[in-house]
């Protein structure tokens, strides 16, 4: 795999770098185009400050949630280039399409060191297209737009897109440094990583988590279940779980876990649990064994923290993937704050899983430096530590 100091190393003054971004960001829901959490843009920065400093014209490119193949206001990355204009600290020029007149005058535009963003991936029909004729004749396009290209989106390599893994083959093909450093940690993760080596998994259903729940299992000294999908768990064993978040069709399947797990596998053994999914709702800590049937949980409690947090204190190697509750409501936040902080006193490795828990671990201001790594990849860091085959990487080492 050839990567961004290989690159630089060639030279690349005056030539046109297609850098493929993961600028996925989320949005204040109250305030439309206020992006409420800029870290996916702060972590391309680097790359694309290093190509600036070396004298590319850097055009980046990425996907921005699911428009249906189509141009859609609502998906724009026009909020995105401002953003990451004032993190880079230089002008960001947008091209308001992505292989379109718009997108050729700006790339012909640039000059040495300059740095154009392309309208959303998503908004023409070949990036997600299942055809790969379609989705070649877009990788086309793209190429034409550049001299060599550059994936530091590893948010997107578990995708077989046309901009990650159709147009390696088009173009000279690098790994950039987050990809790399993306690899590097998983690697420790999937190898032989320093014992007592525990995972942390929330979030809300088991069926997203099964497969890495299979994988690792064999591998962990200790896997720790909060959030939604615990609530399945506490079902397989026999408990009322209420109106709280349930997979009726994975209680067997989360019994068997359990049995095969048994040691390893730790459930809450309290939860907050409430009336209603609202931050107002009235709510209370009750025994994990003794959910009301007309409630509902929506964290785990403070002696579950406590637990957690023991388990936690003597780890070498630390796994971190999904929120312990919904965090994003005050009242049911202190069990993801409780648990972050307790991964970040670990004296080990420390891995943050991409996805809701950096979302999580920024949101509660919690010190993002505390942590050996916070991935920007969430279904995609799944999927490695799966043993899946991840397209794009595949793609770059070809």
């Amino acid at each position: 795999m050839k990567t961004l100091d290989d690159l630089i190393g060639e030279g690349v003054q005056g030539r046109r770098v297609l850098v493929r971004a993961d600028l996925n960001v989320p949005f204040d829901k109250a305030n439309p185009g206020v992006i409420s959490d800029d870290g996916r843009i702060r972590a391309v920065l680097p790359t694309v400050t290093a190509l600036r400093d070396a004298g590319a014209k850097v055009v980046v490119i990425s996907h921005l949630g699911r428009p249906k193949g189509a141009p859609d206001p609502k998906y724009t990355l026009a909020p995105v280039a401002v953003r990451f204009g004032e993190l880079l600290g230089a002008p960001v020029a947008f091209a308001s399409d992505t292989v379109g007149a718009s997108a050729r005058s700006t790339v012909d535009g640039l000059a040495d060191g300059a740095v154009a963003l392309l309208e959303n991936l998503r908004f023409n029909e070949g990036e997600t297209s299942k055809d790969p004729a379609v989705r070649g004749a877009f990788a086309d396009e793209l190429a034409a737009l550049a001299d060599v290209y550059v994936d530091d989106a590893f948010g997107a390599v578990h995708r077989a897109h046309a901009s990650v893994s159709d147009i390696a083959s088009r173009l000279p093909a690098y790994a950039g440094g987050l990809v790399l450093r993306e690899v590097e940690v998983l690697k420790k993760l999937t190898g032989d990583p320093e014992r007592p080596y525990v995972v942390v998994l929330g979030g809300s259903k088991v069926s997203d988590k099964l497969a890495v729940i299979e994988a690792l299992l064999p591998k962990v000294d200790k896997l720790l279940v909060g959030g939604g999908m615990c609530f399945t768990f506490l079902k397989a064993q026999g408990h009322e779980v209420g109106k709280s978040l349930l997979e009726a069709e994975m209680v067997d399947t989360c019994r068997d876990l359990l049995e095969r797990g048994a040691g390893k596998i730790e459930l809450p053994v309290d939860v907050v649990a409430a009336e209603a999914f609202a931050a107002d709702a009235a709510h209370s800590t009750v025994p994990a064994d003794a959910i009301p049937a007309d409630r509902l949980g929506l964290d785990i409690g403070p002696e579950s923290v406590v637990r957690f947090s023991d388990a936690l204190s003597g780890a070498r190697t630390v796994f971190w993937n999904g929120p312990m509750g919904v965090f994003e409501l005050a009242p049911f936040a202190a069990g993801t704050r409780g648990v972050a902080e307790a991964i970040t006193k670990v004296d080990g490795f420390t891995v943050v899983g991409g996805g809701d828990s950096a979302a999580a671990v920024r949101a509660l201001g919690i010190d993002e430096s505390a942590f050996g790594h916070i991935s920007t990849g969430g279904g995609a860091s799944l999927e490695y530590l799966e043993g899946k085959q991840l397209p794009g990487l595949t793609a770059l080492e070809s």
